[in-house]
């Protein structure tokens, strides 16, 4: 394997990784902006009221993007076992 293989295998990685993680880790960051402002407005400090709307947003996320992430990670694994296989013949 040569270098740049390596680091193009390394690029492929990491975008991957951010595009799977992005609509998860969005979905909670804008749940708990739009909680954190309610929170402001109406001086209401419950800790629940924090955890629980972003645990049921991140559930719904994982549950609607669930199948596209799979996909990506399935089709970015199925060209990692291809190159293997180059680099064995």
């Amino acid at each position: 394997m040569s270098v740049d293989m390596a680091i193009t295998l390394i690029q492929e990685m990491l975008w991957v990784a951010l595009k799977v993680g992005t609509p998860v880790i969005a979905t909670a960051f804008i749940v708990g902006l739009l909680i954190s402002i309610f929170q402001a407005a109406t001086q209401i400090h419950e800790m629940t009221l924090t955890f629980i709307p972003k645990i049921v947003a991140t559930i719904l996320a994982m549950i609607f993007f669930g199948t596209w992430m799979f996909i990506e990670l399935v089709d970015y694994t199925k060209h990692v076992f291809e190159l293997i296989v180059q680099m064995i013949r």
